[in-house]
């Protein structure tokens, strides 16, 4: 009894797997007759190698900590904008940090 449920199962679904609306079955011959000529495969080329885009986003990252650096320590602090890129400044961060320096 369950045997036969299962064949009238799959047997449905086999039935109806193509189908899905009825403008869709008669749209078919439609299309088998249109795909006559070979498939075109459609193919994308990128403009940019991802080699040159993750090269380009560690450039864009690093000029924006420069620029935001720069903005810190320049015009909301005291400092010259251009100080931030010595390296005496860095040092003298660093020793503050450090506890070297008070």
């Amino acid at each position: 009894m369950m045997n036969e449920k299962r064949n009238d199962v799959n047997r449905n679904r086999r039935q109806t797997a193509g189908t899905r609306t009825r403008s869709s079955r008669r749209q078919r011959p439609v299309e088998k007759e249109a795909s006559i000529s070979p498939r075109k495969v459609w193919r994308q080329i990128r403009l940019l190698p991802i080699w040159l885009r993750v090269v380009l986003v560690l450039l864009l990252l690093i000029g924006a900590a420069i620029s935001g650096m720069m903005v810190g320590y320049g015009y909301i602090g005291d400092g010259q904008p251009l100080d931030v890129l010595k390296k005496e400044t860095w040092v003298h961060i660093l020793d503050i940090m450090n506890g070297k320096e008070s």
